[in-house]
C-alpha cells in the first residue's frame, strides 16, 4: 500500500481502495449476499436493521430492512464472509492504516448494507461513538481517542449512499455543522451540510473510515444496494471499542461452533475480542447513539 493511501486516510478520515475483492471472491461473496438478503427478507434470518430504526437496538415493528446483521454467524452458513474477513489483502491494508501488528488485529462486526424494498431511508449526520448533544470539548476528548479501530464499505454494486465531511474525525463540529446534525431527523439535502461530499463506489472499491468522521447515509428503495460493512480493531485501545461494538450483540461469536469455523488467523483476532468482552463484563455499557 502507498503512503498516500495512509496519508489520506488521516488527513481526510476516509481513503477508497480498489482491487481488494479478486474476482473470485467477488463472484463467490455476490452469491452468498444473495442468500442472506432472501432469508432476511422472508424472515428466515431475524438479525437485521429495520426501516425506522437507524442504530441500535433495531426491532422487528418495520418488515422492511437496509441492514443484514452478523453475516459470519455460522447459524447463516456462509463461510466465505469469514474468509474474506480475514484475507491478507483486506488485513494488510487494515494493519497499515491502524499502524499495527497481525497480533494485535481485533475482530468486530461484519454486516452487509441493502435497499429497502418499500421505503427509501436514511441516516442522519452523526458520528458512531459520540452524542449528537455532545459539547465541543466532548468532542474531541472522544475524537483524539478514537484511533484504535476503522470501518469499511465494500460495494459489490455502484453505492452512491454514503456522504462525509472530510476532516472532521480531527475536529468538533461549527456551529452551522452541529445545527445540522443535533437533530434526530436524517437531512433533506446531505450536500446541505458545510464541508460535505459524496462518496461514490464503483464495484469492488472499498472506502476505509474513521467512524467518527461526520457522516450520513440514504437509501433509496428503487437502486439495489449490497455493500459489505466492517470494522476491525487493534487491541492497544483496550475497552475504547467496546460499546460500539458489543452493543450489536456479539455473543455468539464466543461460542465454539464459531470459533471452530476460522482459520488460525481468525482464532486469534476472535479470541482479542473475546478478552475485551471479560474486561467490560458487568459494565452497562448501553448504547452509543440514540436511534
Amino acid at each position: 500500500m502507498t503512503s498516500s493511501v495512509k496519508e489520506m486516510y488521516d488527513e481526510q478520515g476516509y481513503v477508497i481502495v480498489p482491487g481488494l475483492v479478486t474476482p473470485e471472491y467477488f463472484t463467490l461473496l455476490g452469491k452468498a449476499c444473495e442468500r442472506v438478503i432472501a432469508k432476511t427478507r422472508s424472515g428466515v434470518w431475524p438479525h437485521r436493521r429495520t426501516v425506522g430504526r437507524q442504530f441500535p437496538p433495531y426491532d422487528n415493528d418495520n418488515p422492511d430492512s437496509w441492514g443484514v446483521q452478523h453475516v459470519m454467524h455460522p447459524d447463516l452458513g456462509e463461510p466465505v464472509f469469514a474468509e474474506w474477513y480475514t484475507s491478507e489483502g483486506l488485513l494488510a491494508v487494515a494493519r497499515e492504516l491502524l499502524q499495527c501488528e497481525e497480533d494485535e488485529l481485533q475482530m468486530e462486526l461484519f454486516n452487509l448494507l441493502i435497499n429497502p424494498l418499500h421505503h427509501d431511508f436514511a441516516l442522519r449526520w452523526h458520528r458512531d461513538d459520540v452524542k449528537e448533544v455532545a459539547t465541543a470539548d466532548e468532542e474531541v476528548q472522544a475524537l483524539s481517542a478514537w484511533k484504535y479501530g476503522v470501518q469499511w464499505n465494500t460495494a459489490l454494486y455502484e453505492d452512491c449512499c454514503l456522504y462525509v465531511v472530510p476532516g472532521s474525525h480531527r475536529v468538533p463540529r461549527t456551529a452551522e455543522q452541529r445545527t445540522l446534525s443535533i437533530t434526530q431527523d436524517p437531512p433533506k439535502n446531505p450536500l446541505d451540510m458545510p464541508g460535505a461530499i459524496q462518496v461514490i463506489l464503483r464495484p469492488g472499491e472499498t472506502v476505509f473510515y474513521n467512524s467518527n468522521l461526520l457522516h450520513c447515509a440514504t437509501y433509496d428503495s428503487k437502486k439495489p444496494r449490497c455493500t459489505l460493512h466492517a470494522c476491525v480493531g487493534n487491541v492497544r485501545g483496550g475497552s475504547i471499542r467496546a460499546r460500539n461494538v458489543l452493543q450489536h450483540g456479539l455473543q455468539w461469536m464466543t461460542e465454539d461452533n464459531f470459533s471452530s469455523q476460522l482459520g488460525e488467523r481468525g482464532r486469534g483476532m476472535i479470541r482479542r475480542l473475546v478478552a475485551m468482552q471479560k474486561g467490560v463484563e458487568g459494565q452497562a455499557l448501553g448504547y452509543s447513539l440514540n436511534s
